[in-house]
């Protein structure tokens, strides 16, 4: 009998190697860390300091293996979390190997020495690594019967972050993320032998910096044991009594992947989710901390309704009803003719504009769009709760509405050679993009960031400014240095340009010229989450849902038949400002307001004014703000915790999520022991359309979703703005300079309003200044200086330019937010700056050192 012959083995594929794992042939990507290849095979290696966003560190030597070379065994077993493979390895796992498993037991029993036999009440107890590992490659036994050692604790490494020093097993994760992806490397290791800790020096000798950064939460979330603890969760809870989520970040336009943690009708925390396309494994602090505002005493929790002057709760039915009578008056112009106060006399005001805010899911903001063409027969809609202008709409048009995700992603970023960002600050502004060109940085990618001086997303990102003063940013295009035109024209360049390119007159058409001149890729990166969804569904004055311009009779033509309705009207709208006069001025009976908030509109005195001026004003809210003040109606809507939806982040890229919290049991607070009921704002605008014997078939986020998914997107060309003229420098001289502001990160928005501990993660409001322009003005840094009439901050040198300062463009204090633009000052424009010498008291306090953040 003859023996068949053995198959060949197949040839090993090109950039691989061959080696063996637990006697199992496995080819391995040439440089692939061993513990990869065991987890592709199924094989768990224990571990602790491994992290596959990290860079190998070999600190806490769990995962070791044995391991041969050329038939020759190492003489002891190896960190499979540092060694890459190798062709013709020989690997042997615990699985396999009494020696590998020996080891791997003695490192846990010598972790396990000094570690707290504290589970219980312990943070990490039923998620815990160490745990789950000392049951599987641990000793049944302990043999230590000696003293464990002790530290203070919890040590207050930051406002959100604790440490519980004799837990830590040294194994570096949190000390490599904060140097390697935050790059603030304010966490470290301290001593050395029995007596080595993290913290930073404040926390081990009383004195030194404290861990200040955005992406302070992520090392609670990696750390492998109860450590690093969140000030906002320690004792609440634990994870087997919560009920878990998953969920999309509302606090800005990057799109985070989350999960939702919950029990009893409340958010108990917020952990980042995986999602290795968007945010990785990464979540800013906002995102992960700012999620207790929908159990805020604020909350509007019933319908309202003003009689005599008061808001009082009434029925869902008879809320309804009002509204829809006080908006069909006002739409049809039934009040009585009007006076000036020059005997001039006018017809009754009609009309009614809608400012839906850019906090909505795309559901919501296509059930505004059309319950203004619909039901109010106008396209005065503006999405746009902040600075905007007639030429940042052509650039939607022509760059944002209808573009796919493919255009530029987060992989893009990665990829590029040349990233350019332009009237945005990353870090500030969409914190997880920061990240991602943070990583590209590390790997070569030139960042370069058009500004007036080096911030800290500049500094963490290679440090590459383009300098350039308030209000000059598109001269700074126009005339690019050579070697980076040529950069931008390669392969693969991108521009990210912020909104706030708007208050620039002239920028955004220098960015579309740019890109038309180098055939670099431009991306619009808003800061709120529901911005980039708004343009799709055409909640702009211009646009109509898909990209589809109002002035085009044949979209207004498809957009009527998929709608049902006759026609459309055919006047582009209003844009938000120009909406807000004509109500001041008595030309708009009526204004429905969505989650606006005053203080970030460019001219916050000019709304007030129109509010108080409209006959009607129609408020769907979360919390009482200064719009249900002047409310006729007050219709309460759910946040995101209480809904399902779809918000569309700066890629194009929609990111669906589903109810955490159904609103039915409780989860939006109760009512005299009754569960309060809000609704999406798709199915309040939907309710109030059919009061008004309009259909808008919006009753649900998913069937606002089908229709819009129907109505599709067209095809856009992209096209340059047309040409703005350029607004004059503003002069300076005396105590006169230049401004340059942007909104900080974390800075008092109504969603923040209930975290007691997240304003210590923002950073210090300060007035920054150049030398040469501080010993002009007579500032010194460190000390206040007055900055307009009314806000005191501390002086910080920098980099600016000669006579400009810098300023955060919202400012928390006590009680409250000010706003540059409240104090009527703006981006480029010129403003009053005074030195320690201007002793009149300021109507707001000094802010920056130790001041209310």
């Amino acid at each position: 009998m003859t023996q068949a012959p053995e198959q060949e083995a197949p040839p090993v594929p090109e950039g691989h190697v061959r080696l063996t794992i637990d006697d199992r042939t496995v080819d391995a990507p040439k440089g692939e860390l061993l513990i990869r290849t065991c987890e592709r095979l199924g094989i768990v290696v224990p571990r602790f300091c491994d992290h596959p966003l990290l860079e190998p560190a070999g600190a806490c030597r769990q995962c070791l293996v044995e391991v041969e070379m050329g038939g020759r065994p190492m003489p002891k077993p190896q960190a499979s979390c540092t060694m890459t493979v190798a062709d013709g390895m020989v690997v042997r796992t615990q699985v396999t190997s009494a020696v590998a498993d020996k080891a791997q037991q003695g490192v846990m029993e010598l972790l396990l020495i000094n570690h707290p036999l504290d589970c219980p009440i312990c943070d990490k107890g039923g998620e815990c690594p160490l745990q789950n590992q000392a049951m599987s490659s641990g000793r049944a036994e302990s043999r230590f019967h000696e003293h464990k050692r002790h530290f203070e604790k919890p040590l207050p490494i930051s406002d959100e972050v604790l440490l519980d020093r004799e837990r830590c097993v040294l194994c570096q994760r949190c000390t490599r993320f904060s140097d390697q992806i935050a790059g603030d490397p304010f966490i470290e290791l301290l001593e050395r032998g029995a007596h080595q800790q993290i913290g930073t020096e404040e926390t081990a000798w009383g004195a030194g910096e404290e861990f200040q950064s955005y992406f302070s939460g992520n090392t609670i979330q990696i750390c492998p044991v109860g450590a690093l603890t969140s000030a906002s969760y320690r004792f609440r809870s634990r994870p087997f009594d919560l009920v878990s989520t998953p969920g999309q970040c509302e606090h800005c336009a990057s799109g985070c992947s989350t999960r939702r943690d919950w029990r009893r009708g409340g958010v108990t925390r917020v952990l980042a989710g995986e999602e290795p396309t968007v945010n990785e494994e990464w979540l800013c602090d906002k995102g992960r901390f700012a999620f207790r505002y929908p159990t805020s005493p604020q909350r509007v929790l019933q319908p309202m309704v003003r009689e005599d002057g008061v808001l009082t709760p009434v029925p869902w039915v008879d809320a309804l009803e009002r509204a829809a009578a006080l908006l069909a008056a006002a739409r049809d112009g039934a009040g009585a003719p009007r006076t000036d106060e020059d005997g001039t006399e006018h017809g009754a005001k009609s009309g009614v504009g809608v400012l839906p805010g850019g906090r909505l899911t795309v559901e919501d903001a296509y059930a505004y769009a059309k319950f203004a063409r619909v039901a109010l027969r106008t396209n005065d809609v503006d999405q746009r709760a902040r600075a905007h202008s007639d030429e940042e709409l052509d650039f939607l048009a022509g760059h944002v509405a209808g573009v796919a995700p493919s255009h530029v992603s987060y992989a893009h970023l990665e990829a590029a050679r040349t990233v350019l960002c332009v009237a945005f600050d990353p870090e500030e502004e969409s914190p997880i993009v920061f990240l991602r060109l943070r990583k590209a940085s590390r790997h070569g990618t030139r960042v370069v960031h058009v500004g007036s001086w080096t911030t800290p997303a500049v500094a963490k990102t290679g440090g590459h400014l383009l300098g350039a003063a308030p209000g000059e940013e598109a001269a700074a295009l126009s005339d690019l240095p050579d070697d980076l035109a040529a950069a931008l024209a390669a392969p693969g360049a991108v521009v990210l340009v912020g909104e706030r390119a708007a208050e620039v007159p002239g920028l955004l058409t220098a960015v579309s010229e740019l890109g038309a001149r180098t055939g670099a890729r431009i991306a619009w990166v808003p800061r709120r989450a529901g911005e980039r969804g708004g343009v799709d569904a055409g909640a702009l004055p211009t646009l109509l849902p898909g990209a589809r311009r109002v002035d085009d009779a044949a979209a207004r033509e498809a957009v009527a038949e998929v709608w049902g309705v006759p026609a459309l009207p055919t006047t582009p709208g209003r844009d938000l400002t120009a909406i807000l006069t004509a109500a001041r001025d008595g030309e708009l009976a009526g204004l429905v307001v969505g989650g606006v908030e005053l203080a970030d509109l460019p001219d916050p005195e000019l709304a007030r004014a129109a509010l108080a001026e409209a006959d009607v004003v129609i408020s769907l809210e979360q919390v009482f703000s200064e719009a249900t003040e002047h409310a006729d109606v007050v219709l309460p809507v759910a946040p995101a915790v209480n809904r399902s939806g779809t918000y569309r982040n700066w890629e194009g890229r929609d990111r669906p999520f589903a109810t955490t919290i159904d609103p039915g049991q409780g989860g939006s607070g109760r009512v005299g022991g009754t569960a309060a009921v809000t609704l999406p704002d798709c199915r309040v605008l939907d309710s109030l359309a059919v009061e008004m014997d309009v259909d808008l078939f919006t009753q649900t986020p998913q069937a606002a979703a089908a229709e819009l998914a129907e109505l599709g997107t067209v095809a856009v060309t992209p096209s340059t703005p047309a040409t703005r003229p350029s607004t004059p420098a503003a002069p300076v001289g005396g105590s006169s300079v230049r401004l340059a502001t942007w909104r900080q990160l974390i800075d008092g928005g109504a969603l923040l309003a209930e975290e007691n501990d997240l304003p210590g993660t923002a950073r210090p409001a300060r007035l920054r200044v150049a030398a040469d322009t501080a010993e002009r003005l007579g500032l010194v840094a460190g000390e206040p200086a007055r900055i307009g009439e009314a806000l005191d901050l501390v002086v910080e040198l920098a980099d600016l330019p000669a006579d400009v300062v810098w300023a955060p463009s919202h400012v928390p204090v006590a009680g409250g937010v000010v706003t540059l633009a409240g104090l009527g000052l703006h981006h480029g424009g010129a403003v009053e700056v005074r030195g320690p010498a201007a002793t009149t008291p300021a109507t707001t306090p000094v802010v920056g050192n130790g001041g209310p953040q």
